[in-house]
């Protein structure tokens, strides 16, 4: 893999979205976990012999990211919510704590390095794509994929 990672991503990198699609069902999920991929790939790039594909390898490193949220998941359940239980407005203590909630979210992205700070804040309310916010920053989009994940980790949601 002597080629930069900025290519390799260019070239796989939706189909490794693809893969992950079709193994947990949901966009959202793959287009992390298809980040968490390239970083992993990046940080172990020394780890590829070359007896496979670069796909086949990506999409290895891919499936074990998928198992870990899966057992993440299992470690740390979502309650769902009741789909036979009417929905209502919510308690005033109930808008409190949502208040309160996004009050601290936006206190731990202020606290965040300038950089990230900027990129978490033009993708949320910016509604910027990656390749848009690679462009402000002068970098590649596959930079403002990895560096927003890392700082969307840094968060304590």
């Amino acid at each position: 893999m002597s080629d930069s990672i900025a290519e390799y991503y260019n070239t796989y990198g939706k189909k490794v979205y693809l893969f992950l699609v079709s193994m947990c069902g949901d966009s959202d999920t793959a287009e992390e976990l298809t980040q968490e991929t390239f970083y992993q790939a990046i940080k172990n790039l020394k780890s590829y012999s070359g007896k496979s594909s670069v796909y086949t390898w990506l999409c290895g490193i891919a499936k074990n990211q998928w198992y870990k949220e899966l057992d993440r998941r299992k470690r740390h359940p979502v309650a769902e919510a009741d789909e036979n239980k009417p929905s209502s407005e919510l308690s005033p203590a109930e808008a409190a704590e949502l208040k309160s909630d996004a009050l601290s979210l936006m206190k731990q992205i202020h606290a965040l390095p300038e950089q990230e700070k900027e990129l978490i804040l033009l993708r949320a309310t910016g509604e910027l794509s990656f390749r848009e916010i690679g462009e402000i920053f002068d970098k590649t989009e596959n930079w403002a994929r990895v560096t927003y994940y890392r700082a969307k980790q840094k968060l304590k949601v």
